[in-house]
């Protein structure tokens, strides 16, 4: 690996763990009272808490792409394997023990699809949306640990200044 090569991957890992530490912020904000369909109906008339929830949405499908599409193939290139379909590189992270589930990783792509196009046609239907969307941010947090440890336990001696886990703070 070049010095080059490890400089992009810790530039990543810290734009994840930034960009994580704003969801786990925002999803303890959303967190203080309870989402049900009542609550939903609030967003339509609620600035703050409307707000909120967009920045949730933001954040969480941000944190997603971040890992996903960024993070992960330049964690197989540094290790000489050439990233390939999102899909692939999702099972090729489960099978190394960095990802708990594809199944869950892709529930939560479909859960940050339907926070931001379908928004609150439904309260019932996007309280339960949140809600589990909410119960999938420490999977993303458990994703970017494992793959902070395993780039850092393989690549940390190339660099000093290692990214800190979202775990850790």
């Amino acid at each position: 690996m070049t010095r080059f090569d490890t400089d992009r991957l810790i530039f990543l890992l810290d734009t994840v763990r930034k960009e994580g530490k704003h969801l786990l912020q925002t999803a303890r904000r959303l967190s203080e009272e309870p989402v049900d369909p009542e609550w939903a109906k609030r967003l339509e008339n609620d600035l703050d808490l409307s707000e909120r929830v967009d920045a949730f949405g933001a954040r969480f499908g941000r944190l997603q792409d971040t890992i996903g599409d960024k993070l992960i193939p330049e964690l197989l290139r540094c290790l000489s394997e050439p990233p390939g379909a999102a899909l692939d590189n999702l099972n090729r992270m489960e099978k190394l023990e960095l990802l708990d589930s594809v199944a869950e990783w892709l529930e939560a792509r479909n859960l940050r699809n339907r926070l931001i196009h379908e928004y609150v046609r439904d309260p019932a239907e996007f309280a339960d949306a949140l809600r589990r969307a909410q119960e999938l941010v420490p999977m993303l947090v458990r994703t970017y640990d494992s793959l902070n440890r395993y780039a850092r336990d393989r690549f940390a001696a190339e660099n000093g200044n290692w990214p800190l886990e979202l775990g850790s703070e």
